[in-house]
């Protein structure tokens, strides 16, 4: 593996000497050394002190991440066995709950190594490999997983790094045996179904575990609930066990459709007595508004940027006005669960959204419930762009 000294910018060594993982490639004082993907970076401070070791991987976020500030240490096998091998103890909890059995094993930089993220689906490990420069170690990663105390039943891969940052569509399948899918898996008693080898996403966004839990046990009963920005319906899905009068959910996708009569049927929902809807989210809006209609809970879980043939949405910039939107069609004494995976912004500023979009249309509001990501998703005080989720259930009053 090529090794590369690298000097870093003054105001940037700092930041990497008090634990901010990511390489910023305006950190670099001399960035045309950087050619190949992978190398090892020694970074050195402008006194030429030793600061920390990396490697170089192009992604949206930077060149690279800081993996250890130990000089002598090796970016080896046994660097990648103890990397997951602690992340993976520290989720014992999550391996022995038979009631959840899909959770995130390895959060990148949270668990030591930035770039790469390992889920797990009731036997199955799912690989994220955020660059070029990450997946030269693929053989090494592959190796842990394959040492798991705990044992696997198989290996995929999503590689998000062609030129655009964007999945490559390929055979996802790297080792062990090929699962059947749809993979029925388990999240707090209720029933998914995910395929592995189905491009980008599985059919589950993890991250919002908790929401949807409560969503089910504390604010679905008798309800009728909006899922906007659906995907397969796992709202949907948590609010109808949970007692919903009615659920309605929209995406733009045609997918969307089949994908959420699964969700529902495998969990022994009559997906018949439940609207599903393909549909533009923003002439939905439009739509409902203009025939009156007005639900108990709505939830809004929008992409940090979308973009469809007459809208396009960026959330550090339309929420607002989104919130609004929701608002109008919401019932008095209704609530909001207003979410965003946008790391453009901190919650303070989300709930700055919150607050103008009720003072704009008068309503007084309060807030009932804050989310961040769930114990599985772990991150770093260092890098607070790490913690990404934002959720709020808001109780509009009157």
């Amino acid at each position: 593996m090529q090794e590369i000294t690298c000097e870093i910018k003054a105001r940037d060594s700092k930041k990497i000497k008090g634990g901010y993982p990511l390489i910023d490639k305006r950190a670099i004082v001399h960035p045309e050394l950087l050619k190949e993907e992978g190398s090892i970076l020694n970074l050195i401070d402008e006194n030429g002190q030793f600061i920390g070791k990396g490697y170089y991987g192009n992604q949206n976020k930077g060149i690279g991440w800081v993996l250890t500030r130990k000089q002598g240490e090796g970016i080896d096998q046994s660097f990648f066995d103890a990397k997951i091998t602690k992340a993976f103890r520290a989720r014992s909890a999550y391996f022995n709950n038979e009631e959840t059995t899909a959770f995130r094993v390895f959060n990148g930089e949270g668990d030591g190594i930035g770039g790469l993220i390992i889920d797990y689906y009731d036997g199955f490990f799912v690989i994220h490999w955020y660059s070029q420069g990450i997946y030269t170690f693929k053989d090494m990663v592959i190796a842990s997983l394959q040492q798991w105390e705990g044992g696997y039943k198989g290996i995929y891969e999503k590689k998000r790094f062609d030129t655009k940052g964007k999945y490559i569509e390929d055979d996802d399948f790297v080792a062990g045996v090929r699962g059947e899918f749809p993979l029925i898996v388990k999240e707090n008693g209720a029933n998914f179904a995910v395929d592995l080898n189905d491009g980008a996403m599985v059919g589950v966004f993890l991250d919002q575990r908790d929401v949807r839990r409560t969503i089910r046990d504390k604010y679905a009963k008798d309800k009728t609930v909006l899922n906007m920005f659906s995907y397969t319906g796992a709202f949907s899905v948590f609010a109808a066990l949970g007692g919903a009068k009615k659920t309605t959910s929209v995406d733009l996708a045609n997918r969307s459709y089949a994908k959420t009569i699964e969700q529902f049927s495998i969990n022994n929902i009559d997906y018949e007595s439940q609207d599903i809807i393909v549909e533009d989210v923003f002439k939905y809006f439009k739509y409902a508004a203009r025939k009156e209609l007005k639900f108990d809970l709505v939830i809004l879980d929008p992409p940090s940027f979308a973009k469809s043939k007459k809208f396009t949405f960026s959330a550090a910039k339309d929420y607002t006005n989104l919130l609004k939107d929701t608002i109008a069609i919401t019932e008095k004494n209704g609530m909001i669960v207003a979410s965003t995976n946008c790391s453009a912004f901190n919650m303070d500023k989300f709930k700055r959204f919150i607050d103008t979009a009720c003072k704009d249309m008068k309503r007084r509001y309060r807030i009932r419930e804050e989310f961040s990501l769930p114990g599985d998703f772990k991150t770093i005080p260092e890098y607070k762009e790490g913690d990404y989720l934002k959720v709020v259930f808001i109780e509009l009053i009157g």
